[in-house]
Formats: structure tokens, C-alpha cells, sequence
């Protein structure tokens, strides 16, 4: 069955003049770019959660969406069509990766048991079409957060049974990740947090999710799982107090616990908004740990306190992205996925295409201002003018540890006050909007 009817042949790139809607206006995927082509760095991939099994509900409505790919007989048969749509999505689209939950994939069964029975009759018809299309998956991770059961969390869960059961889920999911050669598992504490300390025992909370984590450690070597881990950081929403509330505070965890090797950091730009963050500033916290693994590409609403997951068209944020993503030499095994809906009021599944187009432009013309910018040095010497103090001996002895308090009390008396230079903060946005 043909899911997209509106959509004939295979989104290409056109260039900027193009007036077609169905077309790349900035992405040309085989464009070389620092040595790599677009597609190779960019590594764009397709959230399944949002793209096939959003409804257009929202905490004040019910869905507006009417999926083709919905109307099987069984929950089994719908996610055999879903499977089908999204293939077809990502070939038409042009795009290389998707990524899922389990529960997205595979629908929940009666018994935890049926679900997992599901899991694997689904995870065999996707490595099917995968072999049939050339799509790779990006990433996989299981729903701790949806089950009536993970109410209070999942890994921090007060109740072992819990904890148990979502230890199960994981090894099911990392199992399904593994067989469709996954290139990265993500973990999300949708629910890891708290929202009164008068029930709560933080310190075993934390203690749990180490021990948590550090088993999905020993299983992934256990199995030959040779993909990345992923830590994806968010504030609130909906607990109060996540205990992954952004990137500063999940290094910090990993390092607490001796798990630092062992993973890196998916980092989504609505979590780091929520956060009180720009998006930059929580890839550059996450990147100059060496731990930025991957991207969650979308926007928040600033009218709004939630996370709307919107389609990202700020050119602007994806500059600055792609600024530190090229300056790390790019994302290694991880990419950018669009974990991003549709409006609840967009419901054509044409709407889908428009929207993926949109934001795979932003970044592509993101990347191509980026990399100018770098090649060009626009900002690295104004930088590297501001802190041209810290070149001095007495600079150098400070930063390798070897000065003390009474050196520099002795400095500060001989020189006097020190001379106070301008942040040229608007000249430098200035310089930006010139390659924009």
C-alpha cells in the first residue's frame, strides 16, 4: 500500500531558487562539506514516535490525526503498516536512519510477557525491510514512561518489582537495538525524579539508576552491542525534579558513579530550553566534556512552558549548532533526529514531508554558514584577543596549577588596577548576521 499518494518520487535537492514545496532548497546531500558530504554528517533520521503514532492530541483535546496506516484489524497489523509507512516515508524522504521506542514499534501487550512476544515479531519484519531498503536505524530505546507501572519512575522506582520489570524492558529493547544494528541505544528517564522529598529517599534514588545503568553495561558487553550509549538530559515535565536535568548534572551523575566512559550525551534543544538553556550552551557543556553523542533537533515555543517538540527553523540555533558540532569533528556514530511533531492542526500526511523538508534545510544551510564562519576565523581571533592575558607566564602558571594566592596578591599590588577591555558582543552578532 502507498501511504504517502502525494508524495511520487524521492525528495531532491533543487537549490535555493526552487519554488517546490517537495523539494531541498539547502540540502544536497552528496555536497562535500570539511570533507565530508552533508549526508554523512548531518546523519538526519526520523523519530517514530511523533512521525507515525502522534495523533495531534493534546493535554486539552483529543487527536485530529486520520493515519492511513492505523486502520489495520489488530494492533499487531498496525504495526505492520506503520512499519510499511515508514519505510516508504524514508525513501521518499531521502533519509538514511529512523529511531524508535520499543512500545512505538511493537504494541503493548495484556502481559508484560505478550509485549515482549510482540517486540520480536515486529523487530523481525523490520530487519526485513531494512535489508530491503538500505535504512539503517540510528537508535532504539525503551518507553519507561507510558505504563501505568512507571508512575514513580523506572529505574529509581521505590518498588524492586518495578525496578525489575524495566530492567527486563531495557535488555528486550537493547536486544531489538542490536539485532536491527543499531548505531547508538538512548537512555531517557521520561520519569527518573521525584516530586516531593517527603516521600522520597534521593540517595537510594540515584544509587538504583547507577546500579541501573551499570547492569545495561555489563549486558551490552555481554551480547557484543557495539553502538553508543546515550544519556538524553531533561529538567521537568513531567516530574518535578529530574534527576537528568541537563547536560552539567548528568556528567556530573556519570562521573559520581564511575560511568563516564561509557556513555555520552543525546541533547535535545526543547530539554535545553525547559532547563533555562540555550540549545548551544547545552552542546557546548556536552562537547567540551568530549561526550556530545547526538541531537534531538526541535524548538519549544517561549510563550509556552512545556515541551512542544516543534519542527526547528531557526537558522540561528542551527548556526550555532553546527559551530560546535563541526568544531568537534561532527557526531561520530549519532545524527539529528527530528523528535518534532506536526500542529495539531496539520493533518494531511503530506504535512509530514513539509515539515522534515524544512528543518533538514535549516540545518544543511546551517551547516554550510558554520563551516564559512569557522574557515574564515570570524570569531576565533576575537576570542582568542579577549583572553590574550592568560598568554603571559603568570597566565600559564595559574592554569597548569603552579601559582598560589601570594604570588598573585604580590602581582596585584605592583600593577595596580587592571585594565578592563569591551565583550564587543554586539559587534561580534553582528559578524554572525553577516553570513546569514
Amino acid at each position: 500500500m502507498d501511504y504517502f499518494t502525494e508524495v511520487k518520487d524521492v525528495v531532491t535537492y533543487e537549490g535555493p531558487d526552487s519554488k517546490n514545496p517537495l523539494a531541498y532548497k539547502w540540502f544536497n546531500k552528496d555536497q562535500v562539506v570539511a570533507g565530508k558530504t552533508m549526508g554523512e554528517t548531518l546523519r538526519y533520521a526520523v523519530a517514530y514516535w511523533h512521525t507515525y503514532k502522534g495523533s495531534g492530541a493534546d493535554m486539552f483535546g483529543v487527536g485530529t490525526y486520520d493515519r492511513p496506516w492505523d486502520k489495520g484489524s489488530s494492533p499487531l497489523e498496525i504495526a505492520a503498516m506503520t512499519l510499511d509507512a515508514n519505510f516508504e516515508f524514508c525513501q521518499k524522504l531521502g533519509v538514511d536512519y529512523y529511531c524508535f521506542h520499543d512500545r512505538d514499534i511493537a504494541p503493548e501487550g495484556d502481559t508484560f510477557a505478550e509485549s515482549c512476544k510482540n517486540l520480536d515479531h515486529v523487530v523481525a519484519l523490520a530487519e526485513k525491510k531494512q535489508n530491503e531498503t538500505g535504512i539503517k536505524l540510528l537508535w532504539g530505546t525503551a518507553c519507561l514512561f507510558v505504563h501505568p507501572r512507571y508512575a514513580c519512575g523506572a529505574g529509581t522506582s521505590s518498588n524492586l518489582g518495578v525496578f525489575a520489570t524495566a530492567s527486563s524492558q531495557i535488555k528486550h529493547a537493547m536486544d531489538a537495538t542490536a539485532q536491527l544494528g543499531g548505531e547508538n541505544y538512548v537512555f531517557w528517564g521520561g520519569r527518573e525524579g521525584y516530586d516531593t522529598l517527603l516521600n522520597t529517599n534521593l540517595k537510594q534514588e540515584l544509587d538504583s539508576f547507577a546500579s541501573f545503568l551499570q547492569m545495561a553495561v555489563d549486558y551490552k558487553k555481554k551480547i557484543g552491542f557495539t553502538g553508543q550509549f546515550l544519556i538524553e538530559p531533561k529538567p521537568c515535565e513531567p516530574t518535578k525534579h529530574q534527576y537528568d536535568h541537563d547536560s552539567a548534572t548528568v556528567i556530573s551523575f556519570l562521573r559520581e558513579y564511575d560511568l563516564i566512559d561509557h556513555f555520552k550525551l543525546n541533547i535535545e534543544a526543547n530539554h535545553a530550553t525547559l532547563a533555562g538553556h540555550t540549545f548551544e550552551h547545552e552542546l557546548a557543556i556536552a562537547s567540551n566534556a568530549g561526550l556530545l553523542g547526538s541531537v534531538d533537533a526541535n524548538r519549544g515555543d517561549v510563550m509556552l512552558g512545556w515541551d512542544t517538540d516543534q519542527f526547528p527553523t531557526n537558522l540561528y540555533d542551527a548556526v550555532y549548532a553546527m559551530m560546535i558540532i563541526q568544531k568537534q569533528g561532527g557526531l561520530g556514530s549519532g545524527g539529528l533526529n527530528f523528535d518534532a511533531k506536526v500542529r495539531r492542526a496539520s493533518t494531511d500526511t503530506v504535512d509530514l514531508f513539509h515539515a522534515h523538508i524544512g528543518a533538514m534545510d535549516t540545518f544543511a544551510r546551517g551547516l554550510l554558514i558554520a563551516q564559512q564562519i569557522i574557515d574564515d576565523g570570524a570569531l576565533d581571533a576575537e576570542i582568542a584577543d579577549r583572553y590574550s592575558s592568560w598568554d603571559s607566564e603568570l597566565g600559564k602558571s595559574i592554569l597548569a596549577g603552579t601559582c598560589s594566592f601570594d604570588e598573585l596578591d604580590a602581582q596585584v599590588l605592583s600593577s595596580g588596577e587592571p585594565e578592563l577591555r569591551s565583550g564587543r558582543q554586539e559587534y561580534l552578532e553582528n559578524i554572525v548576521n553577516t553570513y546569514i
